[in-house]
C-alpha cells in the first residue's frame, strides 16, 4: 500500500485519518503544520500528502508549493473547512497549485477513502503548479 503524510493542526482529525488510512493498509506519518510536514517529507518521501489548508506556521498553500518543489511526484489531496474566505476559495487555490483532489470538511469517511484510492491509482503526473 501507500505511504501517506497527513497534515492538520487538529489532533483529533489527524488521529481519525491515521486510523482510517492504516485500517485500509497504508503507512501514515502525521504533522501538525506545514513546517513539520516539510521536515517529514525531506526525511521520508511519501506517495500522498493529505493537507489541511488553514494551519499555523506554514499553511496548505505553502505546503503544496514546497512539496511540488522538493517532491514533484508526490500526489496531494487538500482539505478545508472554511475560514473567512470560505472553503471553496481555498480548495480552488489548492487545485491551481497542483492538488489532484480537494475535499471539503466535513466529509463522509467512505468518500474520503474512495478519493484516496482514486488519487493513488492515477498514474498520471501531478498537475502543474500555476
Amino acid at each position: 500500500m501507500a505511504t501517506i503524510l497527513v497534515i492538520d493542526d487538529e489532533a483529533p482529525i489527524r488521529r481519525m485519518l491515521r486510523d482510517l488510512l492504516e485500517g485500509a493498509g497504508h503507512t501514515v506519518t502525521e504533522a501538525a503544520d506545514g513546517r513539520a510536514a516539510m521536515k517529514c517529507l525531506r526525511e521520508q518521501p511519501s506517495d500522498l500528502i493529505i493537507t489541511d489548508m488553514l494551519m499555523p506556521e506554514e499553511d496548505g498553500v505553502e505546503v503544496i508549493r514546497e512539496a511540488r518543489r522538493i517532491a514533484p511526484e508526490t500526489k496531494i489531496i487538500a482539505m478545508s473547512g472554511g475560514g473567512l474566505k470560505g472553503k471553496a476559495d481555498f480548495l480552488n487555490i489548492a487545485r491551481c497549485l497542483g492538488a489532484q483532489r480537494t475535499i471539503a470538511k466535513p466529509f463522509a469517511l467512505d468518500k474520503f477513502l474512495e478519493a484516496v484510492k482514486e488519487v493513488l491509482q492515477d498514474n498520471g503526473p501531478p498537475s502543474p503548479a500555476q
